[in-house]
């Protein structure tokens, strides 16, 4: 059946919580990485019933259907990169290792979901702890805001020095490599700090963009990384590209009404045709 097949699409693995509002979450990784030119695919890890006002009620998927769902892309389709998301308690954590240790998945990019824009913490002490020690050693890049950097070292982060030193404690605590994200700083500019073992620090800077409409833009960021890294790009290079991404989507969205509260990116803003490969 499959005999004149030639090629293949760039795979890009989202294990993610799902956002009903369409916004965040796998859906808001779906859309990124069909936008990038790549295949999506799901392990969906929770269901959340949300819209751009806020969360209502949040359903764990059972962990055995979460295993399976990993198992079952994995062994028939095959995986170039993977991007995980809402991971909210320890057992989910360790199913999640499981899975990337058995698979040897990689590379894997790590958004660290602990905070919900409202300010409600998404994940107890205990999956913390067990995230650091169990995922971070497995993922290429883990890409946590300022506040769920300031969650992981215990201590509020107010300025590029107090990033730059929080992302070497990360580094430290066995992360390859730490995207964080300065978004949350007072100012003009946003500063982004890219530090990975043994190289200089980057920084990305940029002028912020004014938008009503940021609902998701980590779980975007996070899977546009992983879709250039799918296709091929070094980290450095697929977070300056996702980067760029992320801020075309946010000023083509920021005249957009989407609901009464913070609306989402324009991640169709300008689409890429699906990439092909080689099949191998």
């Amino acid at each position: 059946m499959h005999s004149t097949a030639a090629f293949r699409y760039p795979r890009v693995l989202s294990i993610a919580g799902s956002d009903s509002g369409g916004g965040a979450g796998i859906q808001a990784d779906l859309k990124t990485i069909a936008a990038l030119g790549c295949f999506g695919m799901t392990a969906i890890t929770a269901l959340t019933a949300q819209n751009t006002l806020g969360v209502r009620s949040i359903h764990a998927v059972p962990l055995q259907i979460l295993a399976d769902q990993i198992d079952a892309v994995v062994e028939d389709i095959g995986v170039d990169a993977v991007k995980i998301g809402m991971l909210h308690s320890a057992e989910t954590v360790r199913t999640v290792a499981d899975a990337l240790r058995r698979h040897r998945l990689g590379p894997v990019v790590l958004d660290p979901v602990m905070i919900a824009t409202s300010g409600a913490v998404l994940i107890d002490q205990q999956a913390v702890d067990v995230l650091v020690r169990e995922l971070f050693p497995l993922v290429a890049v883990v890409t946590p805001n300022l506040d769920e950097a300031s969650l992981l070292v215990g201590r509020p982060l107010r300025s590029e020095a107090d990033m730059e030193t929080a992302a070497r404690e990360l580094l430290g605590r066995g992360a390859r490599a730490v995207l964080l994200k300065g978004g949350h700083l007072e100012g003009d500019t946003v500063s982004d700090l890219l530090l990975a073992q043994d190289q200089a620090p980057l920084w990305m800077r940029a002028p912020r963009i004014a938008s009503p409409n940021t609902h998701g833009t980590g779980c975007t960021l996070s899977s546009a990384i992983a879709s250039h890294l799918a296709l091929g790009a070094t980290l450095a290079d697929a977070v300056q590209r996702a980067r760029e991404f992320v801020r075309g989507a946010l000023a083509a969205g920021a005249a957009v009404r989407t609901g009464a509260g913070s609306g989402p990116l324009n991640h169709g803003f300008a689409p890429q045709a699906m990439q092909l490969r080689p099949l191998a």
